[in-house]
């Protein structure tokens, strides 16, 4: 039997633990997974279990959802976060690496996080989830990707203004992450032999140099070197015909240069449905393509889909790796 997906409760004061009630009622009779957090951080009236070790989950699944305990110092009001959480917050994240690490769950599913709460309260090092996943697991580098049926996408530069990508995006910068995705495609989603498509950074891919030396000088040669390796590789292509529906079926996932040329396109074609995948790590970890939502915590409101297509992803590529 497999092990379960560990699911943490992200930010107590946002959507997280209601979604994580939603997702337990879609998935019960599907997949199993727990939820590691403060119980009475769920909402009133939540049907929940706590269970003693990961795999207990199984037992559980289908009339209640699994809570693995992890008690945190605050209650929780809904769109205030308390300082108080913060910590629980970052340990309950670093326990389920640990059980993931440890083989006692398939996965890790994360909700969101409020990084500002995070700081003030317990002074957070990290710029996000990621880069504290990165640090917990020793990986050198961890890259994102955005992924749904229609759509994966990885921006090669990420949280930073648009000024200062070109350069922040050097050749080292743009190998690595193209061989971070070509390897994940084959590990996790069991692509063979992977295609990626490559944008450009600049309009019409420099359009021979004259928007920009960019494209030429510094993308180019990287896709080059690589495909002598035997990589699959497209471009640099003009972001603007990458992403409609005959240009897509053509490559398993494409790289983006920066942020926002990767995640209009699948925000725009699937935004209930896009999963935030963290490629580079020993460990598989998942989470929904949305914030805390401090506006709606608590108004029951929330939509739960990203989430369960967040645990639903994670499940598949748990599968890939074990088989």
């Amino acid at each position: 039997m497999t092990a379960p997906i560990a699911l943490t409760v992200g930010e107590p004061a946002g959507i997280g633990p209601e979604i994580a009630v939603q997702a337990w009622e879609a998935l019960r009779g599907e997949l199993a997974f727990f939820w590691i957090g403060d119980p009475r951080h769920l909402p009133q009236g939540a049907n929940w279990q706590e269970i003693s070790a990961p795999r207990a989950a199984h037992d559980i699944m289908s009339s209640a959802l699994p809570v693995l305990r992890h008690d945190f110092a605050g209650d929780r009001v809904p769109g205030q976060p308390d300082a108080s959480n913060a910590q629980g917050v970052i340990d309950a994240i670093a326990r389920a690496v640990r059980l993931v690490r440890s083989g006692d769950a398939a996965a890790l599913c994360t909700a969101p996080i409020h990084k500002k709460a995070l700081k003030d309260g317990a002074d957070f090092a990290y710029p996000g989830h990621t880069e504290y996943l990165a640090a917990l697991a020793g990986a050198q580098r961890a890259v994102m990707m955005l992924a749904s049926d229609q759509l994966r996408v990885v921006p090669t530069t990420i949280h930073i203004p648009l000024a200062e990508v070109p350069a922040a995006l050097t050749p080292e910068l743009l190998e690595d992450t193209i061989r971070i995705t070509h390897a994940a495609l084959q590990k996790d989603f069991g692509v063979k032999a992977p295609r990626i498509a490559v944008a450009g950074l600049n309009p019409h891919a420099g359009e021979g140099d004259a928007m920009g030396h960019e494209d030429s000088q510094r993308i180019a040669p990287v896709l080059e070197t690589l495909r002598r390796e035997g990589l699959d590789l497209r471009g640099p292509l003009p972001a603007d015909t990458m992403f409609h529906a005959a240009a897509r079926a053509r490559y398993d996932a494409a790289v983006a240069m920066y942020h926002d040329q990767a995640l209009i396109p699948i925000k725009t074609l699937d935004f209930d449905r896009g999963v935030n995948v963290t490629l580079g790590l020993p460990f598989i970890r998942t989470s929904p393509d949305h914030g805390t939502a401090f506006d709606i915590a608590g108004t029951g409101t929330a939509n739960p889909t990203s989430l369960i297509e967040a645990l639903r992803l994670a499940a598949r590529m748990a599968k890939t790796r074990a088989d």
